[in-house]
């Protein structure tokens, strides 16, 4: 049995493969964050067949200054949730389940859509997309969006998605408050790991408080940033750990400041020593990700143990087709 074949069931996920699709920016939304038809072609053409069990929808800001980019999608208002609900039923009659990803891009948000750039610490960021140093958020301005991270999170569960990822990879807030790189802070949201996810422990308590006990809660973690002084496994262990025991369903596991990329490093799966490291200390599920191209290479990783889903990007993104295809290939 291969992992397109191999359902999952712990009692509140259930899906019927290991495969999933990984949130990735399209930059197809309204200038206003809705929902627009080429972001609904876009899901129909990638969930058809429902070959993939699950389509994580790309990061969706959850308040108008935590925007990463134009054409981004929003979660960030009521109004939005008409066209969540049309996103939602379009990869549902596929076949699929759907659930969608959470976040702030704190001091990664453009200066052309947004004029005030906060984050944790008043330093750049070091992915560098852009050269704005961040506005320090006070304690209250934190209070306020874990409010905003509640609302999203049950606007999503209205608009009939599966479940809600809150996004802690690829430089963005919450990965920000986690990173030593950029949480300068001595208050209790910085300085040891315990402190740095603080926001993190707020968040999911006010989501879990708000979805309920049987709603589905991802997290995707930037495990490590492969960057000296950053982020590294053993601090994204004990992270895990506590956002297990804190209501989180399942851990997605990506890179940090390093972004959703290793520049040298080219083989199937570059995250798995991550993915396997916080598996061996969590009982949820664990979501590998990272250049995953070759269906035999995933189902290689699933055998072994080092992930129980499977995160295929950038080849589902190039070809539509990959999950029919790889699944012919494996019979």
């Amino acid at each position: 049995m291969s992992f397109l074949t191999k359902s999952f069931d712990n009692g509140r996920i259930k899906l019927k493969n290991r495969l999933v699709m990984p949130p990735m920016a399209t930059a197809k939304a309204h200038n206003d964050g809705k929902v627009s038809r080429e972001v609904l072609d876009y899901y129909h053409e990638k969930s058809k067949g429902g070959y993939i069990s699950l389509i994580i929808i790309e990061h969706s800001y959850v308040s108008e200054d935590g925007k990463a980019s134009l054409n981004q999608l929003s979660v960030a208002d009521d109004s939005c949730v008409e066209g969540l609900k049309q996103l939602a039923e379009v990869i549902h009659k596929n076949g699929s389940k759907a659930v969608m990803q959470l976040n702030h891009a704190g001091s990664l948000a453009r200066k052309e859509v947004t004029v005030n750039t906060v984050g944790p610490s008043h330093v750049l960021n070091p992915r560098k997309l852009n050269d704005t140093i961040p506005r320090e958020l006070s304690k209250d301005d934190i209070r306020g969006l874990t409010a905003r991270y509640k609302d999203s999170a049950l606007r999503a569960k209205e608009a009939g998605f599966d479940g809600v990822e809150i996004h802690s990879a690829h430089g963005y807030l919450l990965n920000q408050f986690l990173s030593p790189l950029t949480n300068k802070r001595t208050d209790e949201y910085g300085n040891d790991i315990y402190g740095r996810v603080k926001f993190h422990l707020e968040v999911i308590k006010a989501v879990r408080d708000a979805v309920g006990d049987d709603y589905p809660v991802f997290l995707r973690l930037g495990a490590s940033d492969y960057m000296e002084g950053g982020t590294t496994i053993e601090d994204s262990k004990i992270a895990s750990k506590l956002f297990e025991e804190a209501g989180v369903n399942v851990i997605d596991i990506s890179g940090g400041m390093c972004g959703f990329i290793l520049p040298d490093n080219k083989e199937q799966g570059y995250f798995a020593s991550l993915s396997e490291a916080v598996k061996s200390v969590v009982g949820i599920p664990v979501i590998l990700t990272g250049g995953i191209t070759d269906a035999s290479a995933a189902d290689k990783f699933i055998q072994e143990g080092k992930a129980d889903f499977i995160g295929v990007g950038r080849a589902v993104f190039a070809d539509s087709d990959w999950a029919k295809n790889a699944m012919e290939s494996l019979q």
